[in-house]
């Protein structure tokens, strides 16, 4: 009797482990993109490209790589990204290898790719989902996005709060800063600089600066060389590949030498890849400007480690 009841116990508890199996699957998952369209999953899955630098980079961090069999020629961080098979270069593509990949899933963005890039993966019949995250919580919902697909729920939250931690530490101590202006450079010509509604703008922002453009209407406004002037910013963050230093800057334009920034050598020359891509390197992009910023400013305490 006692060994028909163990049996019977035994059944019972594998059954159970069954049923709690089979809920982490996700099957029949629907999820919206950033354009609005619903993707539904009846699987992982397990043939993937990306055609965005920011995206490949978001398959990386969730240890998703195994997946990946094509990305862009732009797609050079982390290092592996760079042996992954290249189908293009963001703008233009070769379907013909990309068919032969036989991805079961192609992430592309809004900025980045083109809309005849999303009519013709429609065309060839190849699932698409759309990012678009032009700020932190839009970086936030992509890699959650990514989790949701992936069954990566549990290590996206913990980066997640990782990544909040940081942030609102930078916030806090960005405080002990006397309020000064910024502007980030896009391009030198003509002169184009992140406005107010960009994930460029909220290092600025959250490391305590004042953006030169945060009233103007467009996401990267085109100024006059008179106008930055006018704004005198204190501080000049300048995205480069390393072949850049002051003299590109006061040398673009003779008048800027009046400027604040200029004046007291408050141009930051910093990393174009990790600044300008919108994605899980974003809140080291913060923490370096924080950090770079507190070294042109000794006597202020409270330096993020």
């Amino acid at each position: 009797m006692m060994k028909k009841y163990l049996l019977i116990i035994s059944i019972i508890l594998l059954l159970q482990a069954c049923n709690i199996k089979e809920e982490k699957k996700p099957g029949n998952l629907s999820i919206k993109d950033d354009l609005g369209n619903v993707i539904s999953f009846d699987k992982i899955p397990k043939r993937i490209i990306t055609l965005a630098p920011n995206l490949t980079e978001t398959i990386f961090e969730l240890g998703l790589d195994k997946y990946l069999v094509g990305n862009t020629v732009y797609c050079d961080y982390p290092e592996a990204a760079k042996k992954i098979e290249k189908v293009g270069n963001m703008l233009t593509f070769n379907y013909e290898k990309i068919v032969t990949l036989k991805p079961d899933l192609v992430f592309i963005t809004v900025e980045g790719n083109t809309k005849d890039t999303y009519d013709k993966f429609n065309e060839l019949g190849i699932k698409i989902f759309v990012s678009n995250p032009r700020n932190y919580a839009g970086i936030k919902k992509t890699i959650s996005d990514f989790g949701k697909i992936f069954n990566s729920e549990k290590i996206v939250d913990s980066k997640i709060a990782k990544w909040d931690s940081v942030i609102n530490s930078i916030k806090i101590q960005a405080k002990n800063y006397p309020e000064k202006c910024a502007m980030s450079v896009i391009e030198l010509r003509p002169i184009m600089i992140a406005g107010k509604n960009t994930f460029v703008n909220e290092y600025l922002q959250i490391c305590g600066l004042k953006n030169i453009a945060e009233d103007s209407p467009m996401n990267y406004p085109t100024f006059s060389r008179e106008e930055i002037l006018n704004r005198n910013p204190d501080y000049i963050i300048f995205p480069t590949g390393g072949d850049d230093n002051i003299s590109s800057v006061r040398n673009a334009y003779p008048e800027w030498v009046r400027l604040n920034a200029i004046k007291n050598n408050h141009v930051l020359f910093v990393d174009r890849n990790l600044y300008s891509r919108p994605g899980p390197r974003f809140v080291e992009a913060v923490s370096d400007l924080f950090n770079r910023l507190h070294s042109l400013e000794p006597d202020l305490p409270n330096h993020l480690q």
